[in-house]
């Protein structure tokens, strides 16, 4: 190599994305090999030994980190993702030391346009918004944390501008950064909902299913149940004018309230302005303008749903869903039951859910990716690109482009996906567009294509146009 071990050992100290690729640092102490930019805490140097490639770091005995995945990066399949994924990881890890998009470029060693193109293929975002989520998330944390005072958060997470920071904080989590430090140490708050926001729709989409067993709808009140810092809990959202009251019973503390808070925004499609898609596509938007993607409230929920939902009618997919959180579930307040995690549902039996109706083949795919997810193959919290979570989607059994693209718009919160195959989707277009008949999946994926960057809001919007409720 032609670097010498103290510049590598600076190189991996300052997480350098330029060397992915160049070298790679084996712990000797943890008996794996990381990308240099790798996000996880840095070993002393002389538990360190550089290898030029992976074969090499394999030979001595080493085993890839499951952070920043370098055996994925050296596939060659896909090594812009990969350097993409990291250096998101690393921004996300340290949001200070990015003041800017040329930042985010200049340590990948890409060009600004190409970082852009990237960012718009694989997260459907682009850096600078990037960049402003992660900051204020990494503010969100610290205060939860209790770390830092507010007079020195704004440039803690990279911000040269009280009014600045304070005005991004406000936009992305719908309070002042004190109103969040308040809300840590109670059970309530309140927040005043984005202007033309869509109570009605929002409520009726989740009491979608009027027998439910996990979340209830009454008159302007929403209640969910949830499983929060080891405590089935409930979250209740009370409506009123453009406000709405939020409570939660069960779980207490700074990291339960955190979480409640988050789930709110979740469950309200916050970060899903529609303004952008409106401005564009005004006809679409027209007399629904303020409609919002609603995200569940875990990304593995999204995935269950997606999987009970194949190949079946919406009332038979809510009763295998409410029968599934019946067996598995957490019972909570008065007569909720919080949905159950990966670990509860893969130690089901096949048998368990064929006496619930499942099919072989529905309680088998339901296992499997239940599987995956408690055992950790399958990362489903923090995932960066939809790319990658697509690719990782995609290689469930059982898991085609509907469920992927679904899991990806509701689970994960990406704008500009397209769950091809969808039977409600394919009616929409063929009436919005007056064919003579339902669009197949490439025509479907054509039709949409005008909507780009805003395909998941195209989706909503479409399935709402038929006079029913969105799945």
């Amino acid at each position: 190599m032609q670097w010498s071990r103290e510049h590598l050992y600076e190189r991996i100290l300052a997480r350098d994305a330029f060397f992915d690729g160049r070298v790679l640092t084996g712990v000797l102490t943890t008996g794996i090999y990381c990308l240099p930019s790798c996000t996880a805490r840095k070993p002393l140097i002389q538990n360190i030994r550089f290898f030029p490639d992976e074969p090499s770091a394999l030979a001595a005995g080493l085993r890839p980190c499951k952070r920043c995945r370098p055996e994925a990066f050296y596939r060659g399949d896909n090594a812009d993702l990969a350097r993409l994924e990291s250096i998101m990881a690393q921004a996300a890890a340290e949001p200070a030391a990015f003041p800017g998009a040329e930042a985010l470029a200049k340590a990948t060693g890409f060009g600004i346009t190409k970082l852009k193109d990237l960012f718009r293929n694989h997260a459907q975002t682009q850096p600078t918004a990037f960049l402003k989520h992660i900051r204020i998330q990494s503010a969100c944390d610290l205060l939860m944390q209790g770390s830092v005072d507010l007079s020195g958060l704004t440039f803690e997470v990279g911000y040269q501008s009280a009014s600045g920071f304070h005005e991004a904080f406000c936009r992305q989590t719908g309070l002042s950064p004190g109103a969040y430090r308040s809300l840590l140490t109670s059970d309530c708050f309140s927040l005043r909902l984005p202007s033309g926001f869509r109570v009605r729709d929002m409520l009726a989409f989740h009491g979608r299913d009027g027998q439910s067993v996990s979340e209830q709808v009454n008159g302007a009140c929403l209640r969910k149940a949830f499983f929060c810092e080891g405590r089935a809990s409930v979250l209740t959202m009370s409506f009123e004018h453009q406000t709405v009251q939020v409570s939660l019973a069960g779980a207490s503390g700074a990291r339960a309230m955190a979480k409640a808070h988050r789930a709110a925004l979740r469950l309200l499609g916050w970060h899903g302005d529609p303004s952008a898609f409106e401005l564009a596509h005004p006809d679409l938007a027209r007399g629904r303008e303020g409609l919002r993607v609603l995200l569940t409230l875990e990304p593995f929920e999204a995935l269950v749903w997606a999987i009970l939902g194949q190949q079946v009618n919406l009332a038979f997919a809510y009763a295998l869903r409410r029968d599934l959180i019946r067996l598995a579930g957490i019972p909570a307040l008065d007569g909720l039951i919080a949905h159950p995690d990966a670990a509860k549902i893969a130690a089901l039996k096949v048998a368990d859910l064929q006496a619930l109706r499942f099919s072989r083949r529905k309680a088998e795919y339901l296992l499997h990716a239940a599987g995956e997810v408690s055992a950790g193959r399958l990362q489903m919290e923090n995932r960066t690109t939809a790319t990658g979570a697509a690719r990782d989607l995609l290689a469930l059994r059982g898991c085609g482009p509907w469920t992927a693209q679904y899991v990806l718009m509701r689970g994960f919160g990406f704008r500009d996906c397209v769950p091809v195959g969808d039977a409600g989707l394919a009616l929409a277009l063929q009436r919005w567009f007056g064919l003579d008949g339902r669009p197949d999946g490439s025509e479907t994926l054509r039709l949409m294509e005008p909507f780009a960057k805003h395909r998941s809001l195209a989706t909503f919007h479409l399935w709402s146009s038929l006079k029913g409720t969105p799945a």
